[in-house]
């Protein structure tokens, strides 16, 4: 099992060209404004206030890089879709998430945090489809399942692969977390684990 011993900020920056140089792998996480975030990113590190929780959502405006073990970074994404960001807010934030998606080399494999309580959303499903039409590795992390009932969430699920299989051959892989109750970080850090093991034997 995977053991995070160092977990160091870096660098935030709005600019895919400045960040870190170097060939370590780099797992992203993204998703809606307020569903989590940076809660999940301070329990999968052990650390309380690695990246900064806030109460109100949009929080998260820039590229933030954590170094993990010295092997890997773990990056903080801006959240998409916060309607009071205004017009123009928005679109820059759209700007810096795509240009770091889809230019950003390192990028090994990004979390999409999807709130178990609510029903596919649009803005979701459209961005995920984005991902798989530009051929970006992904793989799905439903956050806050302790708000909601083992019954509800099943359903929930359920209805999620239903939506995503009526475009989607295959789904990626789905994994499920609760930042509170600290679920969910062994098989999230088993994933990453794992994408490194076979990195580093590809490269033997």
């Amino acid at each position: 099992m995977m053991e995070i011993k160092k977990a160091a900020f870096v660098v935030s920056n709005t600019d895919v060209r400045k960040c870190p140089e170097g060939t370590l792998p780099e797992y992203a996480f993204i998703g809606r404004s307020n569903v989590g975030k940076s809660s999940l990113i301070n329990m999968l590190t052990d650390r309380k206030h690695l990246a900064k929780t806030s109460q109100k959502p949009g929080k998260t405006q820039l590229i933030n890089h954590f170094i993990i073990n010295d092997e890997w970074y773990l990056v903080d994404l801006p959240g998409y879709g916060y309607a009071q960001r205004g017009k123009e807010g928005r679109e820059n934030i759209r700007r810096i998430i795509e240009h770091y998606i889809l230019e950003r080399e390192a990028l090994t494999n990004l979390f999409v945090l999807l709130d178990s309580r609510h029903e596919p959303q649009q803005i979701d499903l459209e961005f995920m489809e984005w991902l798989g039409e530009s051929e970006i590795p992904f793989a799905i992390i439903f956050t806050k399942t302790d708000k909601i009932s083992k019954g509800r969430l099943q359903e929930n699920r359920r209805v999620y692969t239903e939506k995503m299989l009526e475009t989607w051959e295959e789904l990626p892989p789905i994994l499920m977390s609760s930042a509170e109750k600290r679920e969910g970080r062994d098989e999230i850090l088993h994933y990453i684990d794992t994408i490194n093991r076979r990195l580093k034997a590809s490269l033997a």
